[in-house]
């Protein structure tokens, strides 16, 4: 792949591009502003063909931060971000550690909070549930349990573990109770979550209001809009064009930032899970973010 090629795929869309009245500036000392993030998973077929140029454009894009996703297996990622000078603090990690783990002790998360600790990383977080892990309130609860207990060997390290939701856990199951009903109920307090603010929205509620609602407990945000007509609440999968660009949604954006700046949120990461040209996507978010 040439490289200059690659790293001009998709310019940056002119502002003006932007739907009108839903853009904002954040005060320029702003944290979540000065230090935006992105979920690497939204460029994981760029990642796959050229990691090494894919981070370079990450960070010429304005990005100060990523978070992996697959850790362990992410030495490539870790070495093009050291290279390139993109921070990293967090990342998905393979969740079955936690969820079913193989023993007792948690050997095997162990290792990954060895590793996390090696890298540098302040963050760990369960990325997914399958549908088998999820079925019952019975089974959220013996997920919290154990999450519970990974969440204490991983502050013993210094590191914070965290739950990013989907819109599945807003499905009401027995008794109207929802799954993560019992995670805010069963969490201790050093479970955290990431909330995702695009399945949160698919799931019926408000995000704003579950950001503030778990004031304290939320160490990080994913940002992505939804596009408009989507069908709400949605507890299943949806169609590749209901994944839109910051400002190109029905998702406001500037009372998320502002709940997040009072509710102990540390991180916000862009991410978009599918797009037809995710570097164009990308810059358009953070376009929209900081108003370039």
């Amino acid at each position: 792949m040439n490289r200059r090629r690659f790293l001009r795929t998709a310019a940056i869309t002119p502002l003006a591009a932007l739907p009108l009245g839903r853009l904002f500036a954040l005060e320029p000392d702003n944290a979540f502003r000065k230090n935006i993030g992105l979920q690497l998973y939204t460029l994981r077929n760029e990642i796959g063909g050229d990691v090494d140029a894919t981070i370079e454009a990450v960070v010429e894009a304005g990005y100060r931060q990523g978070e992996m996703y697959g850790f362990p297996n992410c030495d490539p990622m870790i070495a093009a971000a050291r290279k390139h000078g993109l921070e990293l603090h967090s990342t998905h990690f393979e969740w079955d550690t936690v969820v079913n783990p193989k023993d007792a002790g948690m050997s095997d998360f162990a290792r990954i909070v060895d590793k996390a600790k090696e890298v540098g990383l302040s963050d760990l977080v369960i990325p997914y549930l399958t549908d088998q892990q999820r079925g019952s309130l019975d089974a959220y609860k013996r997920i919290a349990e154990n999450a519970n207990k990974a969440a204490a060997k991983a502050k013993e390290a210094g590191i914070q573990l965290s739950y990013h939701n989907h819109s599945f856990e807003f499905e009401p199951k027995e008794g109207g109770k929802r799954g993560f009903d019992v995670f805010m109920e069963e969490f201790s307090p050093d479970m955290h979550f990431e909330i995702d603010v695009f399945w949160v929205k698919l799931g019926g509620l408000d995000p704003v209001e579950l950001v503030r609602k778990l004031k304290g407990r939320v160490s990080q945000l994913h940002l992505k809009d939804l596009k408009d007509g989507i069908g709400i609440p949605a507890f299943g999968g949806v169609p590749n064009e209901a994944f839109k660009e910051l400002g190109a949604g029905v998702i406001p954006m500037e009372p998320l930032l502002e709940v997040a700046g009072v509710s102990g949120v540390r991180i916000c990461h862009v991410e978009q899970d599918q797009s037809p040209d995710p570097l164009a996507s990308i810059r358009q978010s953070i376009a929209y973010l900081r108003k370039l």
